[in-house]
C-alpha cells in the first residue's frame, strides 16, 4: 500500500474519535501510526486498532460532574470511617494491654512480707504489706 493512502486510511479512522479526544491524542497517535507503518506494520492493522479504540472511547460512558461529586464524596466517608475504625481499633488492644499489666504489676506489689524487719534497717523504714481488694473478686492478694 502506498503511503498516501496509508495516511488517508489512518486519518479516517481517527476521524473516527470524539472530537475532545482527537484535540488531546489525536496528533501523537498519528505519529505513532506513521511511524508503525515505517516499521512495516500494515496501516490496515493500525486503521482497524483505531477503528476499535475509537468504538470502545464513543460508547464507554463518561461520567457527568454529578456522578463525580457523588464518588468523590462517598469516598470521603469511606476514608473517614476507615481511619476512625482504625484508632479505635488500634486503642482498644493498648487499653487492654496496660490494664493487664497494671494488674500484674500490683498483684507483683502485694505479696506478703514474711521475712520480718529487715536487718540495719530503721522500723519506720521497713515495707509495709500492701493489700489491694479489687471489685467482683472478693479477695485480697
Amino acid at each position: 500500500m502506498d503511503d498516501a493512502r496509508a495516511t488517508w486510511l489512518v486519518e479516517t479512522a481517527l476521524r473516527c474519535y470524539p472530537a475532545r479526544w482527537r484535540r488531546r491524542h489525536g496528533q501523537e497517535a498519528g505519529e505513532l501510526a506513521a511511524l508503525l507503518i515505517k516499521d512495516g506494520t500494515p496501516a490496515a492493522s493500525i486503521a482497524l486498532s483505531y477503528l476499535a479504540g475509537a468504538a470502545r472511547e464513543r460508547l464507554t460512558p463518561r461520567p457527568g460532574p454529578r456522578l463525580t461529586a457523588a464518588a468523590c464524596a462517598l469516598l470521603v466517608v469511606a476514608c473517614s470511617v476507615g481511619a476512625s475504625a482504625g484508632l479505635l481499633a488500634s486503642a482498644a488492644p493498648a487499653r487492654a494491654a496496660s490494664a493487664s499489666q497494671a494488674r500484674a504489676h500490683a498483684h507483683a506489689r502485694c505479696q506478703p512480707s514474711s521475712a520480718g524487719p529487715v536487718p540495719g534497717v530503721a522500723p519506720a523504714m521497713s515495707r509495709p504489706q500492701l493489700i489491694i481488694w479489687e471489685a467482683g473478686h472478693g479477695r485480697s492478694c
